[in-house]
């Protein structure tokens, strides 16, 4: 065990005693190389002011930028780099470069709240009423007191006024416009493209330009137009915060439920609370737009298989009613109990109209008695008929055969029976007959009047 050790470190000890006498081994070349723009932006990031120096220096741009459009002395705004920054403006470095948000350094300083850095630009002359994409000032996005107090007192000094504000804040949005009103008279075509498939329109809805949207879409420029990304004009107010865009755009047409390629909705893109809370309204006033259209088209079609099965009177659907359809089913059939039908009551007053034509005395009154007459014989016969179960029960029953003797007693007595009936029967005939004998011989004597009249017609008419 021992002489294993001893002879691991006699291994190592002559391995080092190689390296060493190895020459040293020759330089790389450097592979990967980066801009000196990069470098710079790198530099000014880590606060390497050496490094900085000796970049622009060997010639590097200060004024160049990133994907972004960030440049060094917006870094050196948010990083609260005054070193740095003094450096880069003596070396010519822009004071208003504007990244892809049109942000410009004092933007960047105002909103950090970095009073230093905001007195260095201005005294570098840098534009108090630069707008960024959101259509703000310096002013107007600096919340901390003294440094909002210094940009006001150089607007002061510099005389500035609210009218003159006010024409700054909309001058984009105006040289726009007098472009799109130029190209539009020279007949050229408002929904050009860039490389990157956006339009006019595009750019209108993401920097807020209310009459330049307004502008293209009446000259029917589609708000479904879509960029590389299939990207709408509403896509793009959604995701820069455009409310006012949004619901212009919908009215002409815009698809709130609009995707991308990557599937994301306006809503989905949008982060602004505001902003949100209109494309939710817009949402839910176009479904209650399709409920309330459905609704019209379904009761018009319930109304025409009203009418078609029911009665033609409005609202006859409940069972009180005596116009609807259960109605006029119960009062037919209640006709039919009574036997007074609508065919025999026209033929009663046909009878009596031709009565009273050809005599001289009205009848018209023993007309009505007789039927009254008639409904109440049938109202009682009603009442007196059997029920109709026992009536089917008994016709189903089979008669028992009956031997003779049962046949001649039966007979006996039904003759009896039949006896006592008539007896019965004329005795209440004599009595009905003396309560009625005046009625009776009136009637009778009007009968025979309206008898000799109507023979006499039928001899004229033969």
């Amino acid at each position: 065990m021992h002489w294993q050790k001893s002879a691991v470190g006699f291994n190592l000890r002559r391995n080092d005693e190689r390296e060493r006498a190895l020459p040293a081994p020759r330089p790389r070349r450097q592979r990967l190389h980066f801009s000196a723009e990069v470098e710079l932006l790198e530099a000014t990031c880590r606060a390497d002011y050496p490094e900085v120096e000796r970049l622009l220096n060997e010639g590097a741009n200060p004024n160049l930028h990133n994907d972004d459009g960030l440049t060094p002395l917006h870094q050196c705004a948010i990083d609260d780099n005054q070193q740095i920054m003094l450096l880069l403006l003596e070396r010519g470095a822009n004071v208003n470069a504007q990244d892809t948000e049109q942000w410009t350094p004092l933007h960047a300083a105002a909103c950090c709240a970095h009073i230093n850095i905001v007195r260095i630009l201005i005294s570098a002359g840098a534009n108090l009423l630069a707008v960024n994409a959101e259509g703000n000032m310096p002013y107007d996005i600096c919340d901390h007191e003294e440094t909002l107090d210094v940009i006001e007192s150089e607007m002061a000094a510099r005389g500035i006024t609210q009218q003159y504000i006010d024409e700054q804040r909309g001058a984009p949005e105006k040289a726009m416009l007098d472009d799109m009103k130029l190209l539009h008279q020279q007949g050229r075509e408002l929904d050009a493209r860039t490389p990157d498939g956006s339009t006019y329109l595009h750019v209108a809805s993401a920097n807020g330009y209310y009459d330049v949207a307004a502008f293209l879409l009446a000259c029917s420029v589609s708000p479904l137009i879509r960029d590389n990304d299939w990207w709408q004009p509403v896509h793009a107010a959604a995701c820069w915060a455009q409310p006012d865009l949004i619901e212009l755009i919908c009215q002409y047409g815009g698809d709130i439920h609009a995707k991308t390629k990557n599937g994301e909705t306006p809503m989905e893109l949008c982060e602004d609370p505001t902003t949100r809370q209109v494309i939710s309204t817009i949402v839910t006033n176009e479904a209650r737009r399709r409920r309330l259209a459905f609704g019209v088209r379904d009761s018009r079609r319930q109304s025409k298989k009203r009418k078609k099965f029911e009665s033609p009177q409005q609202g006859a659907t409940s069972g009180d009613n005596p116009f609807s359809a259960r109605g006029a089913i119960r009062r037919q059939s209640l006709r039919d109990r009574s036997g007074m039908t609508p065919a025999r009551i026209e033929a009663q007053k046909e009878g009596a109209d031709i009565l009273r034509s050809w005599s001289k005395e009205d009848v018209s009154s023993d007309v009505h008695s007789n039927n009254q007459t008639a409904t109440s014989l049938s109202q009682q016969q009603q009442r007196e008929s059997p029920n109709k179960r026992v009536l089917k029960s008994s016709q189903n029953k089979q008669a028992k055969p009956m031997s003779p003797d049962e046949w001649l007693r039966k007979l006996e007595t039904n003759a009896d029976d039949d006896l006592d009936t008539t007896l019965k029967r004329s005795g209440s005939t004599r009595r009905r007959q003396k309560k009625t004998g005046n009625n009776n011989d009136m009637s009778d004597s009007r009968i025979g009047d309206a008898r000799r009249q109507k023979s006499t017609c039928c001899c004229v008419i033969c």
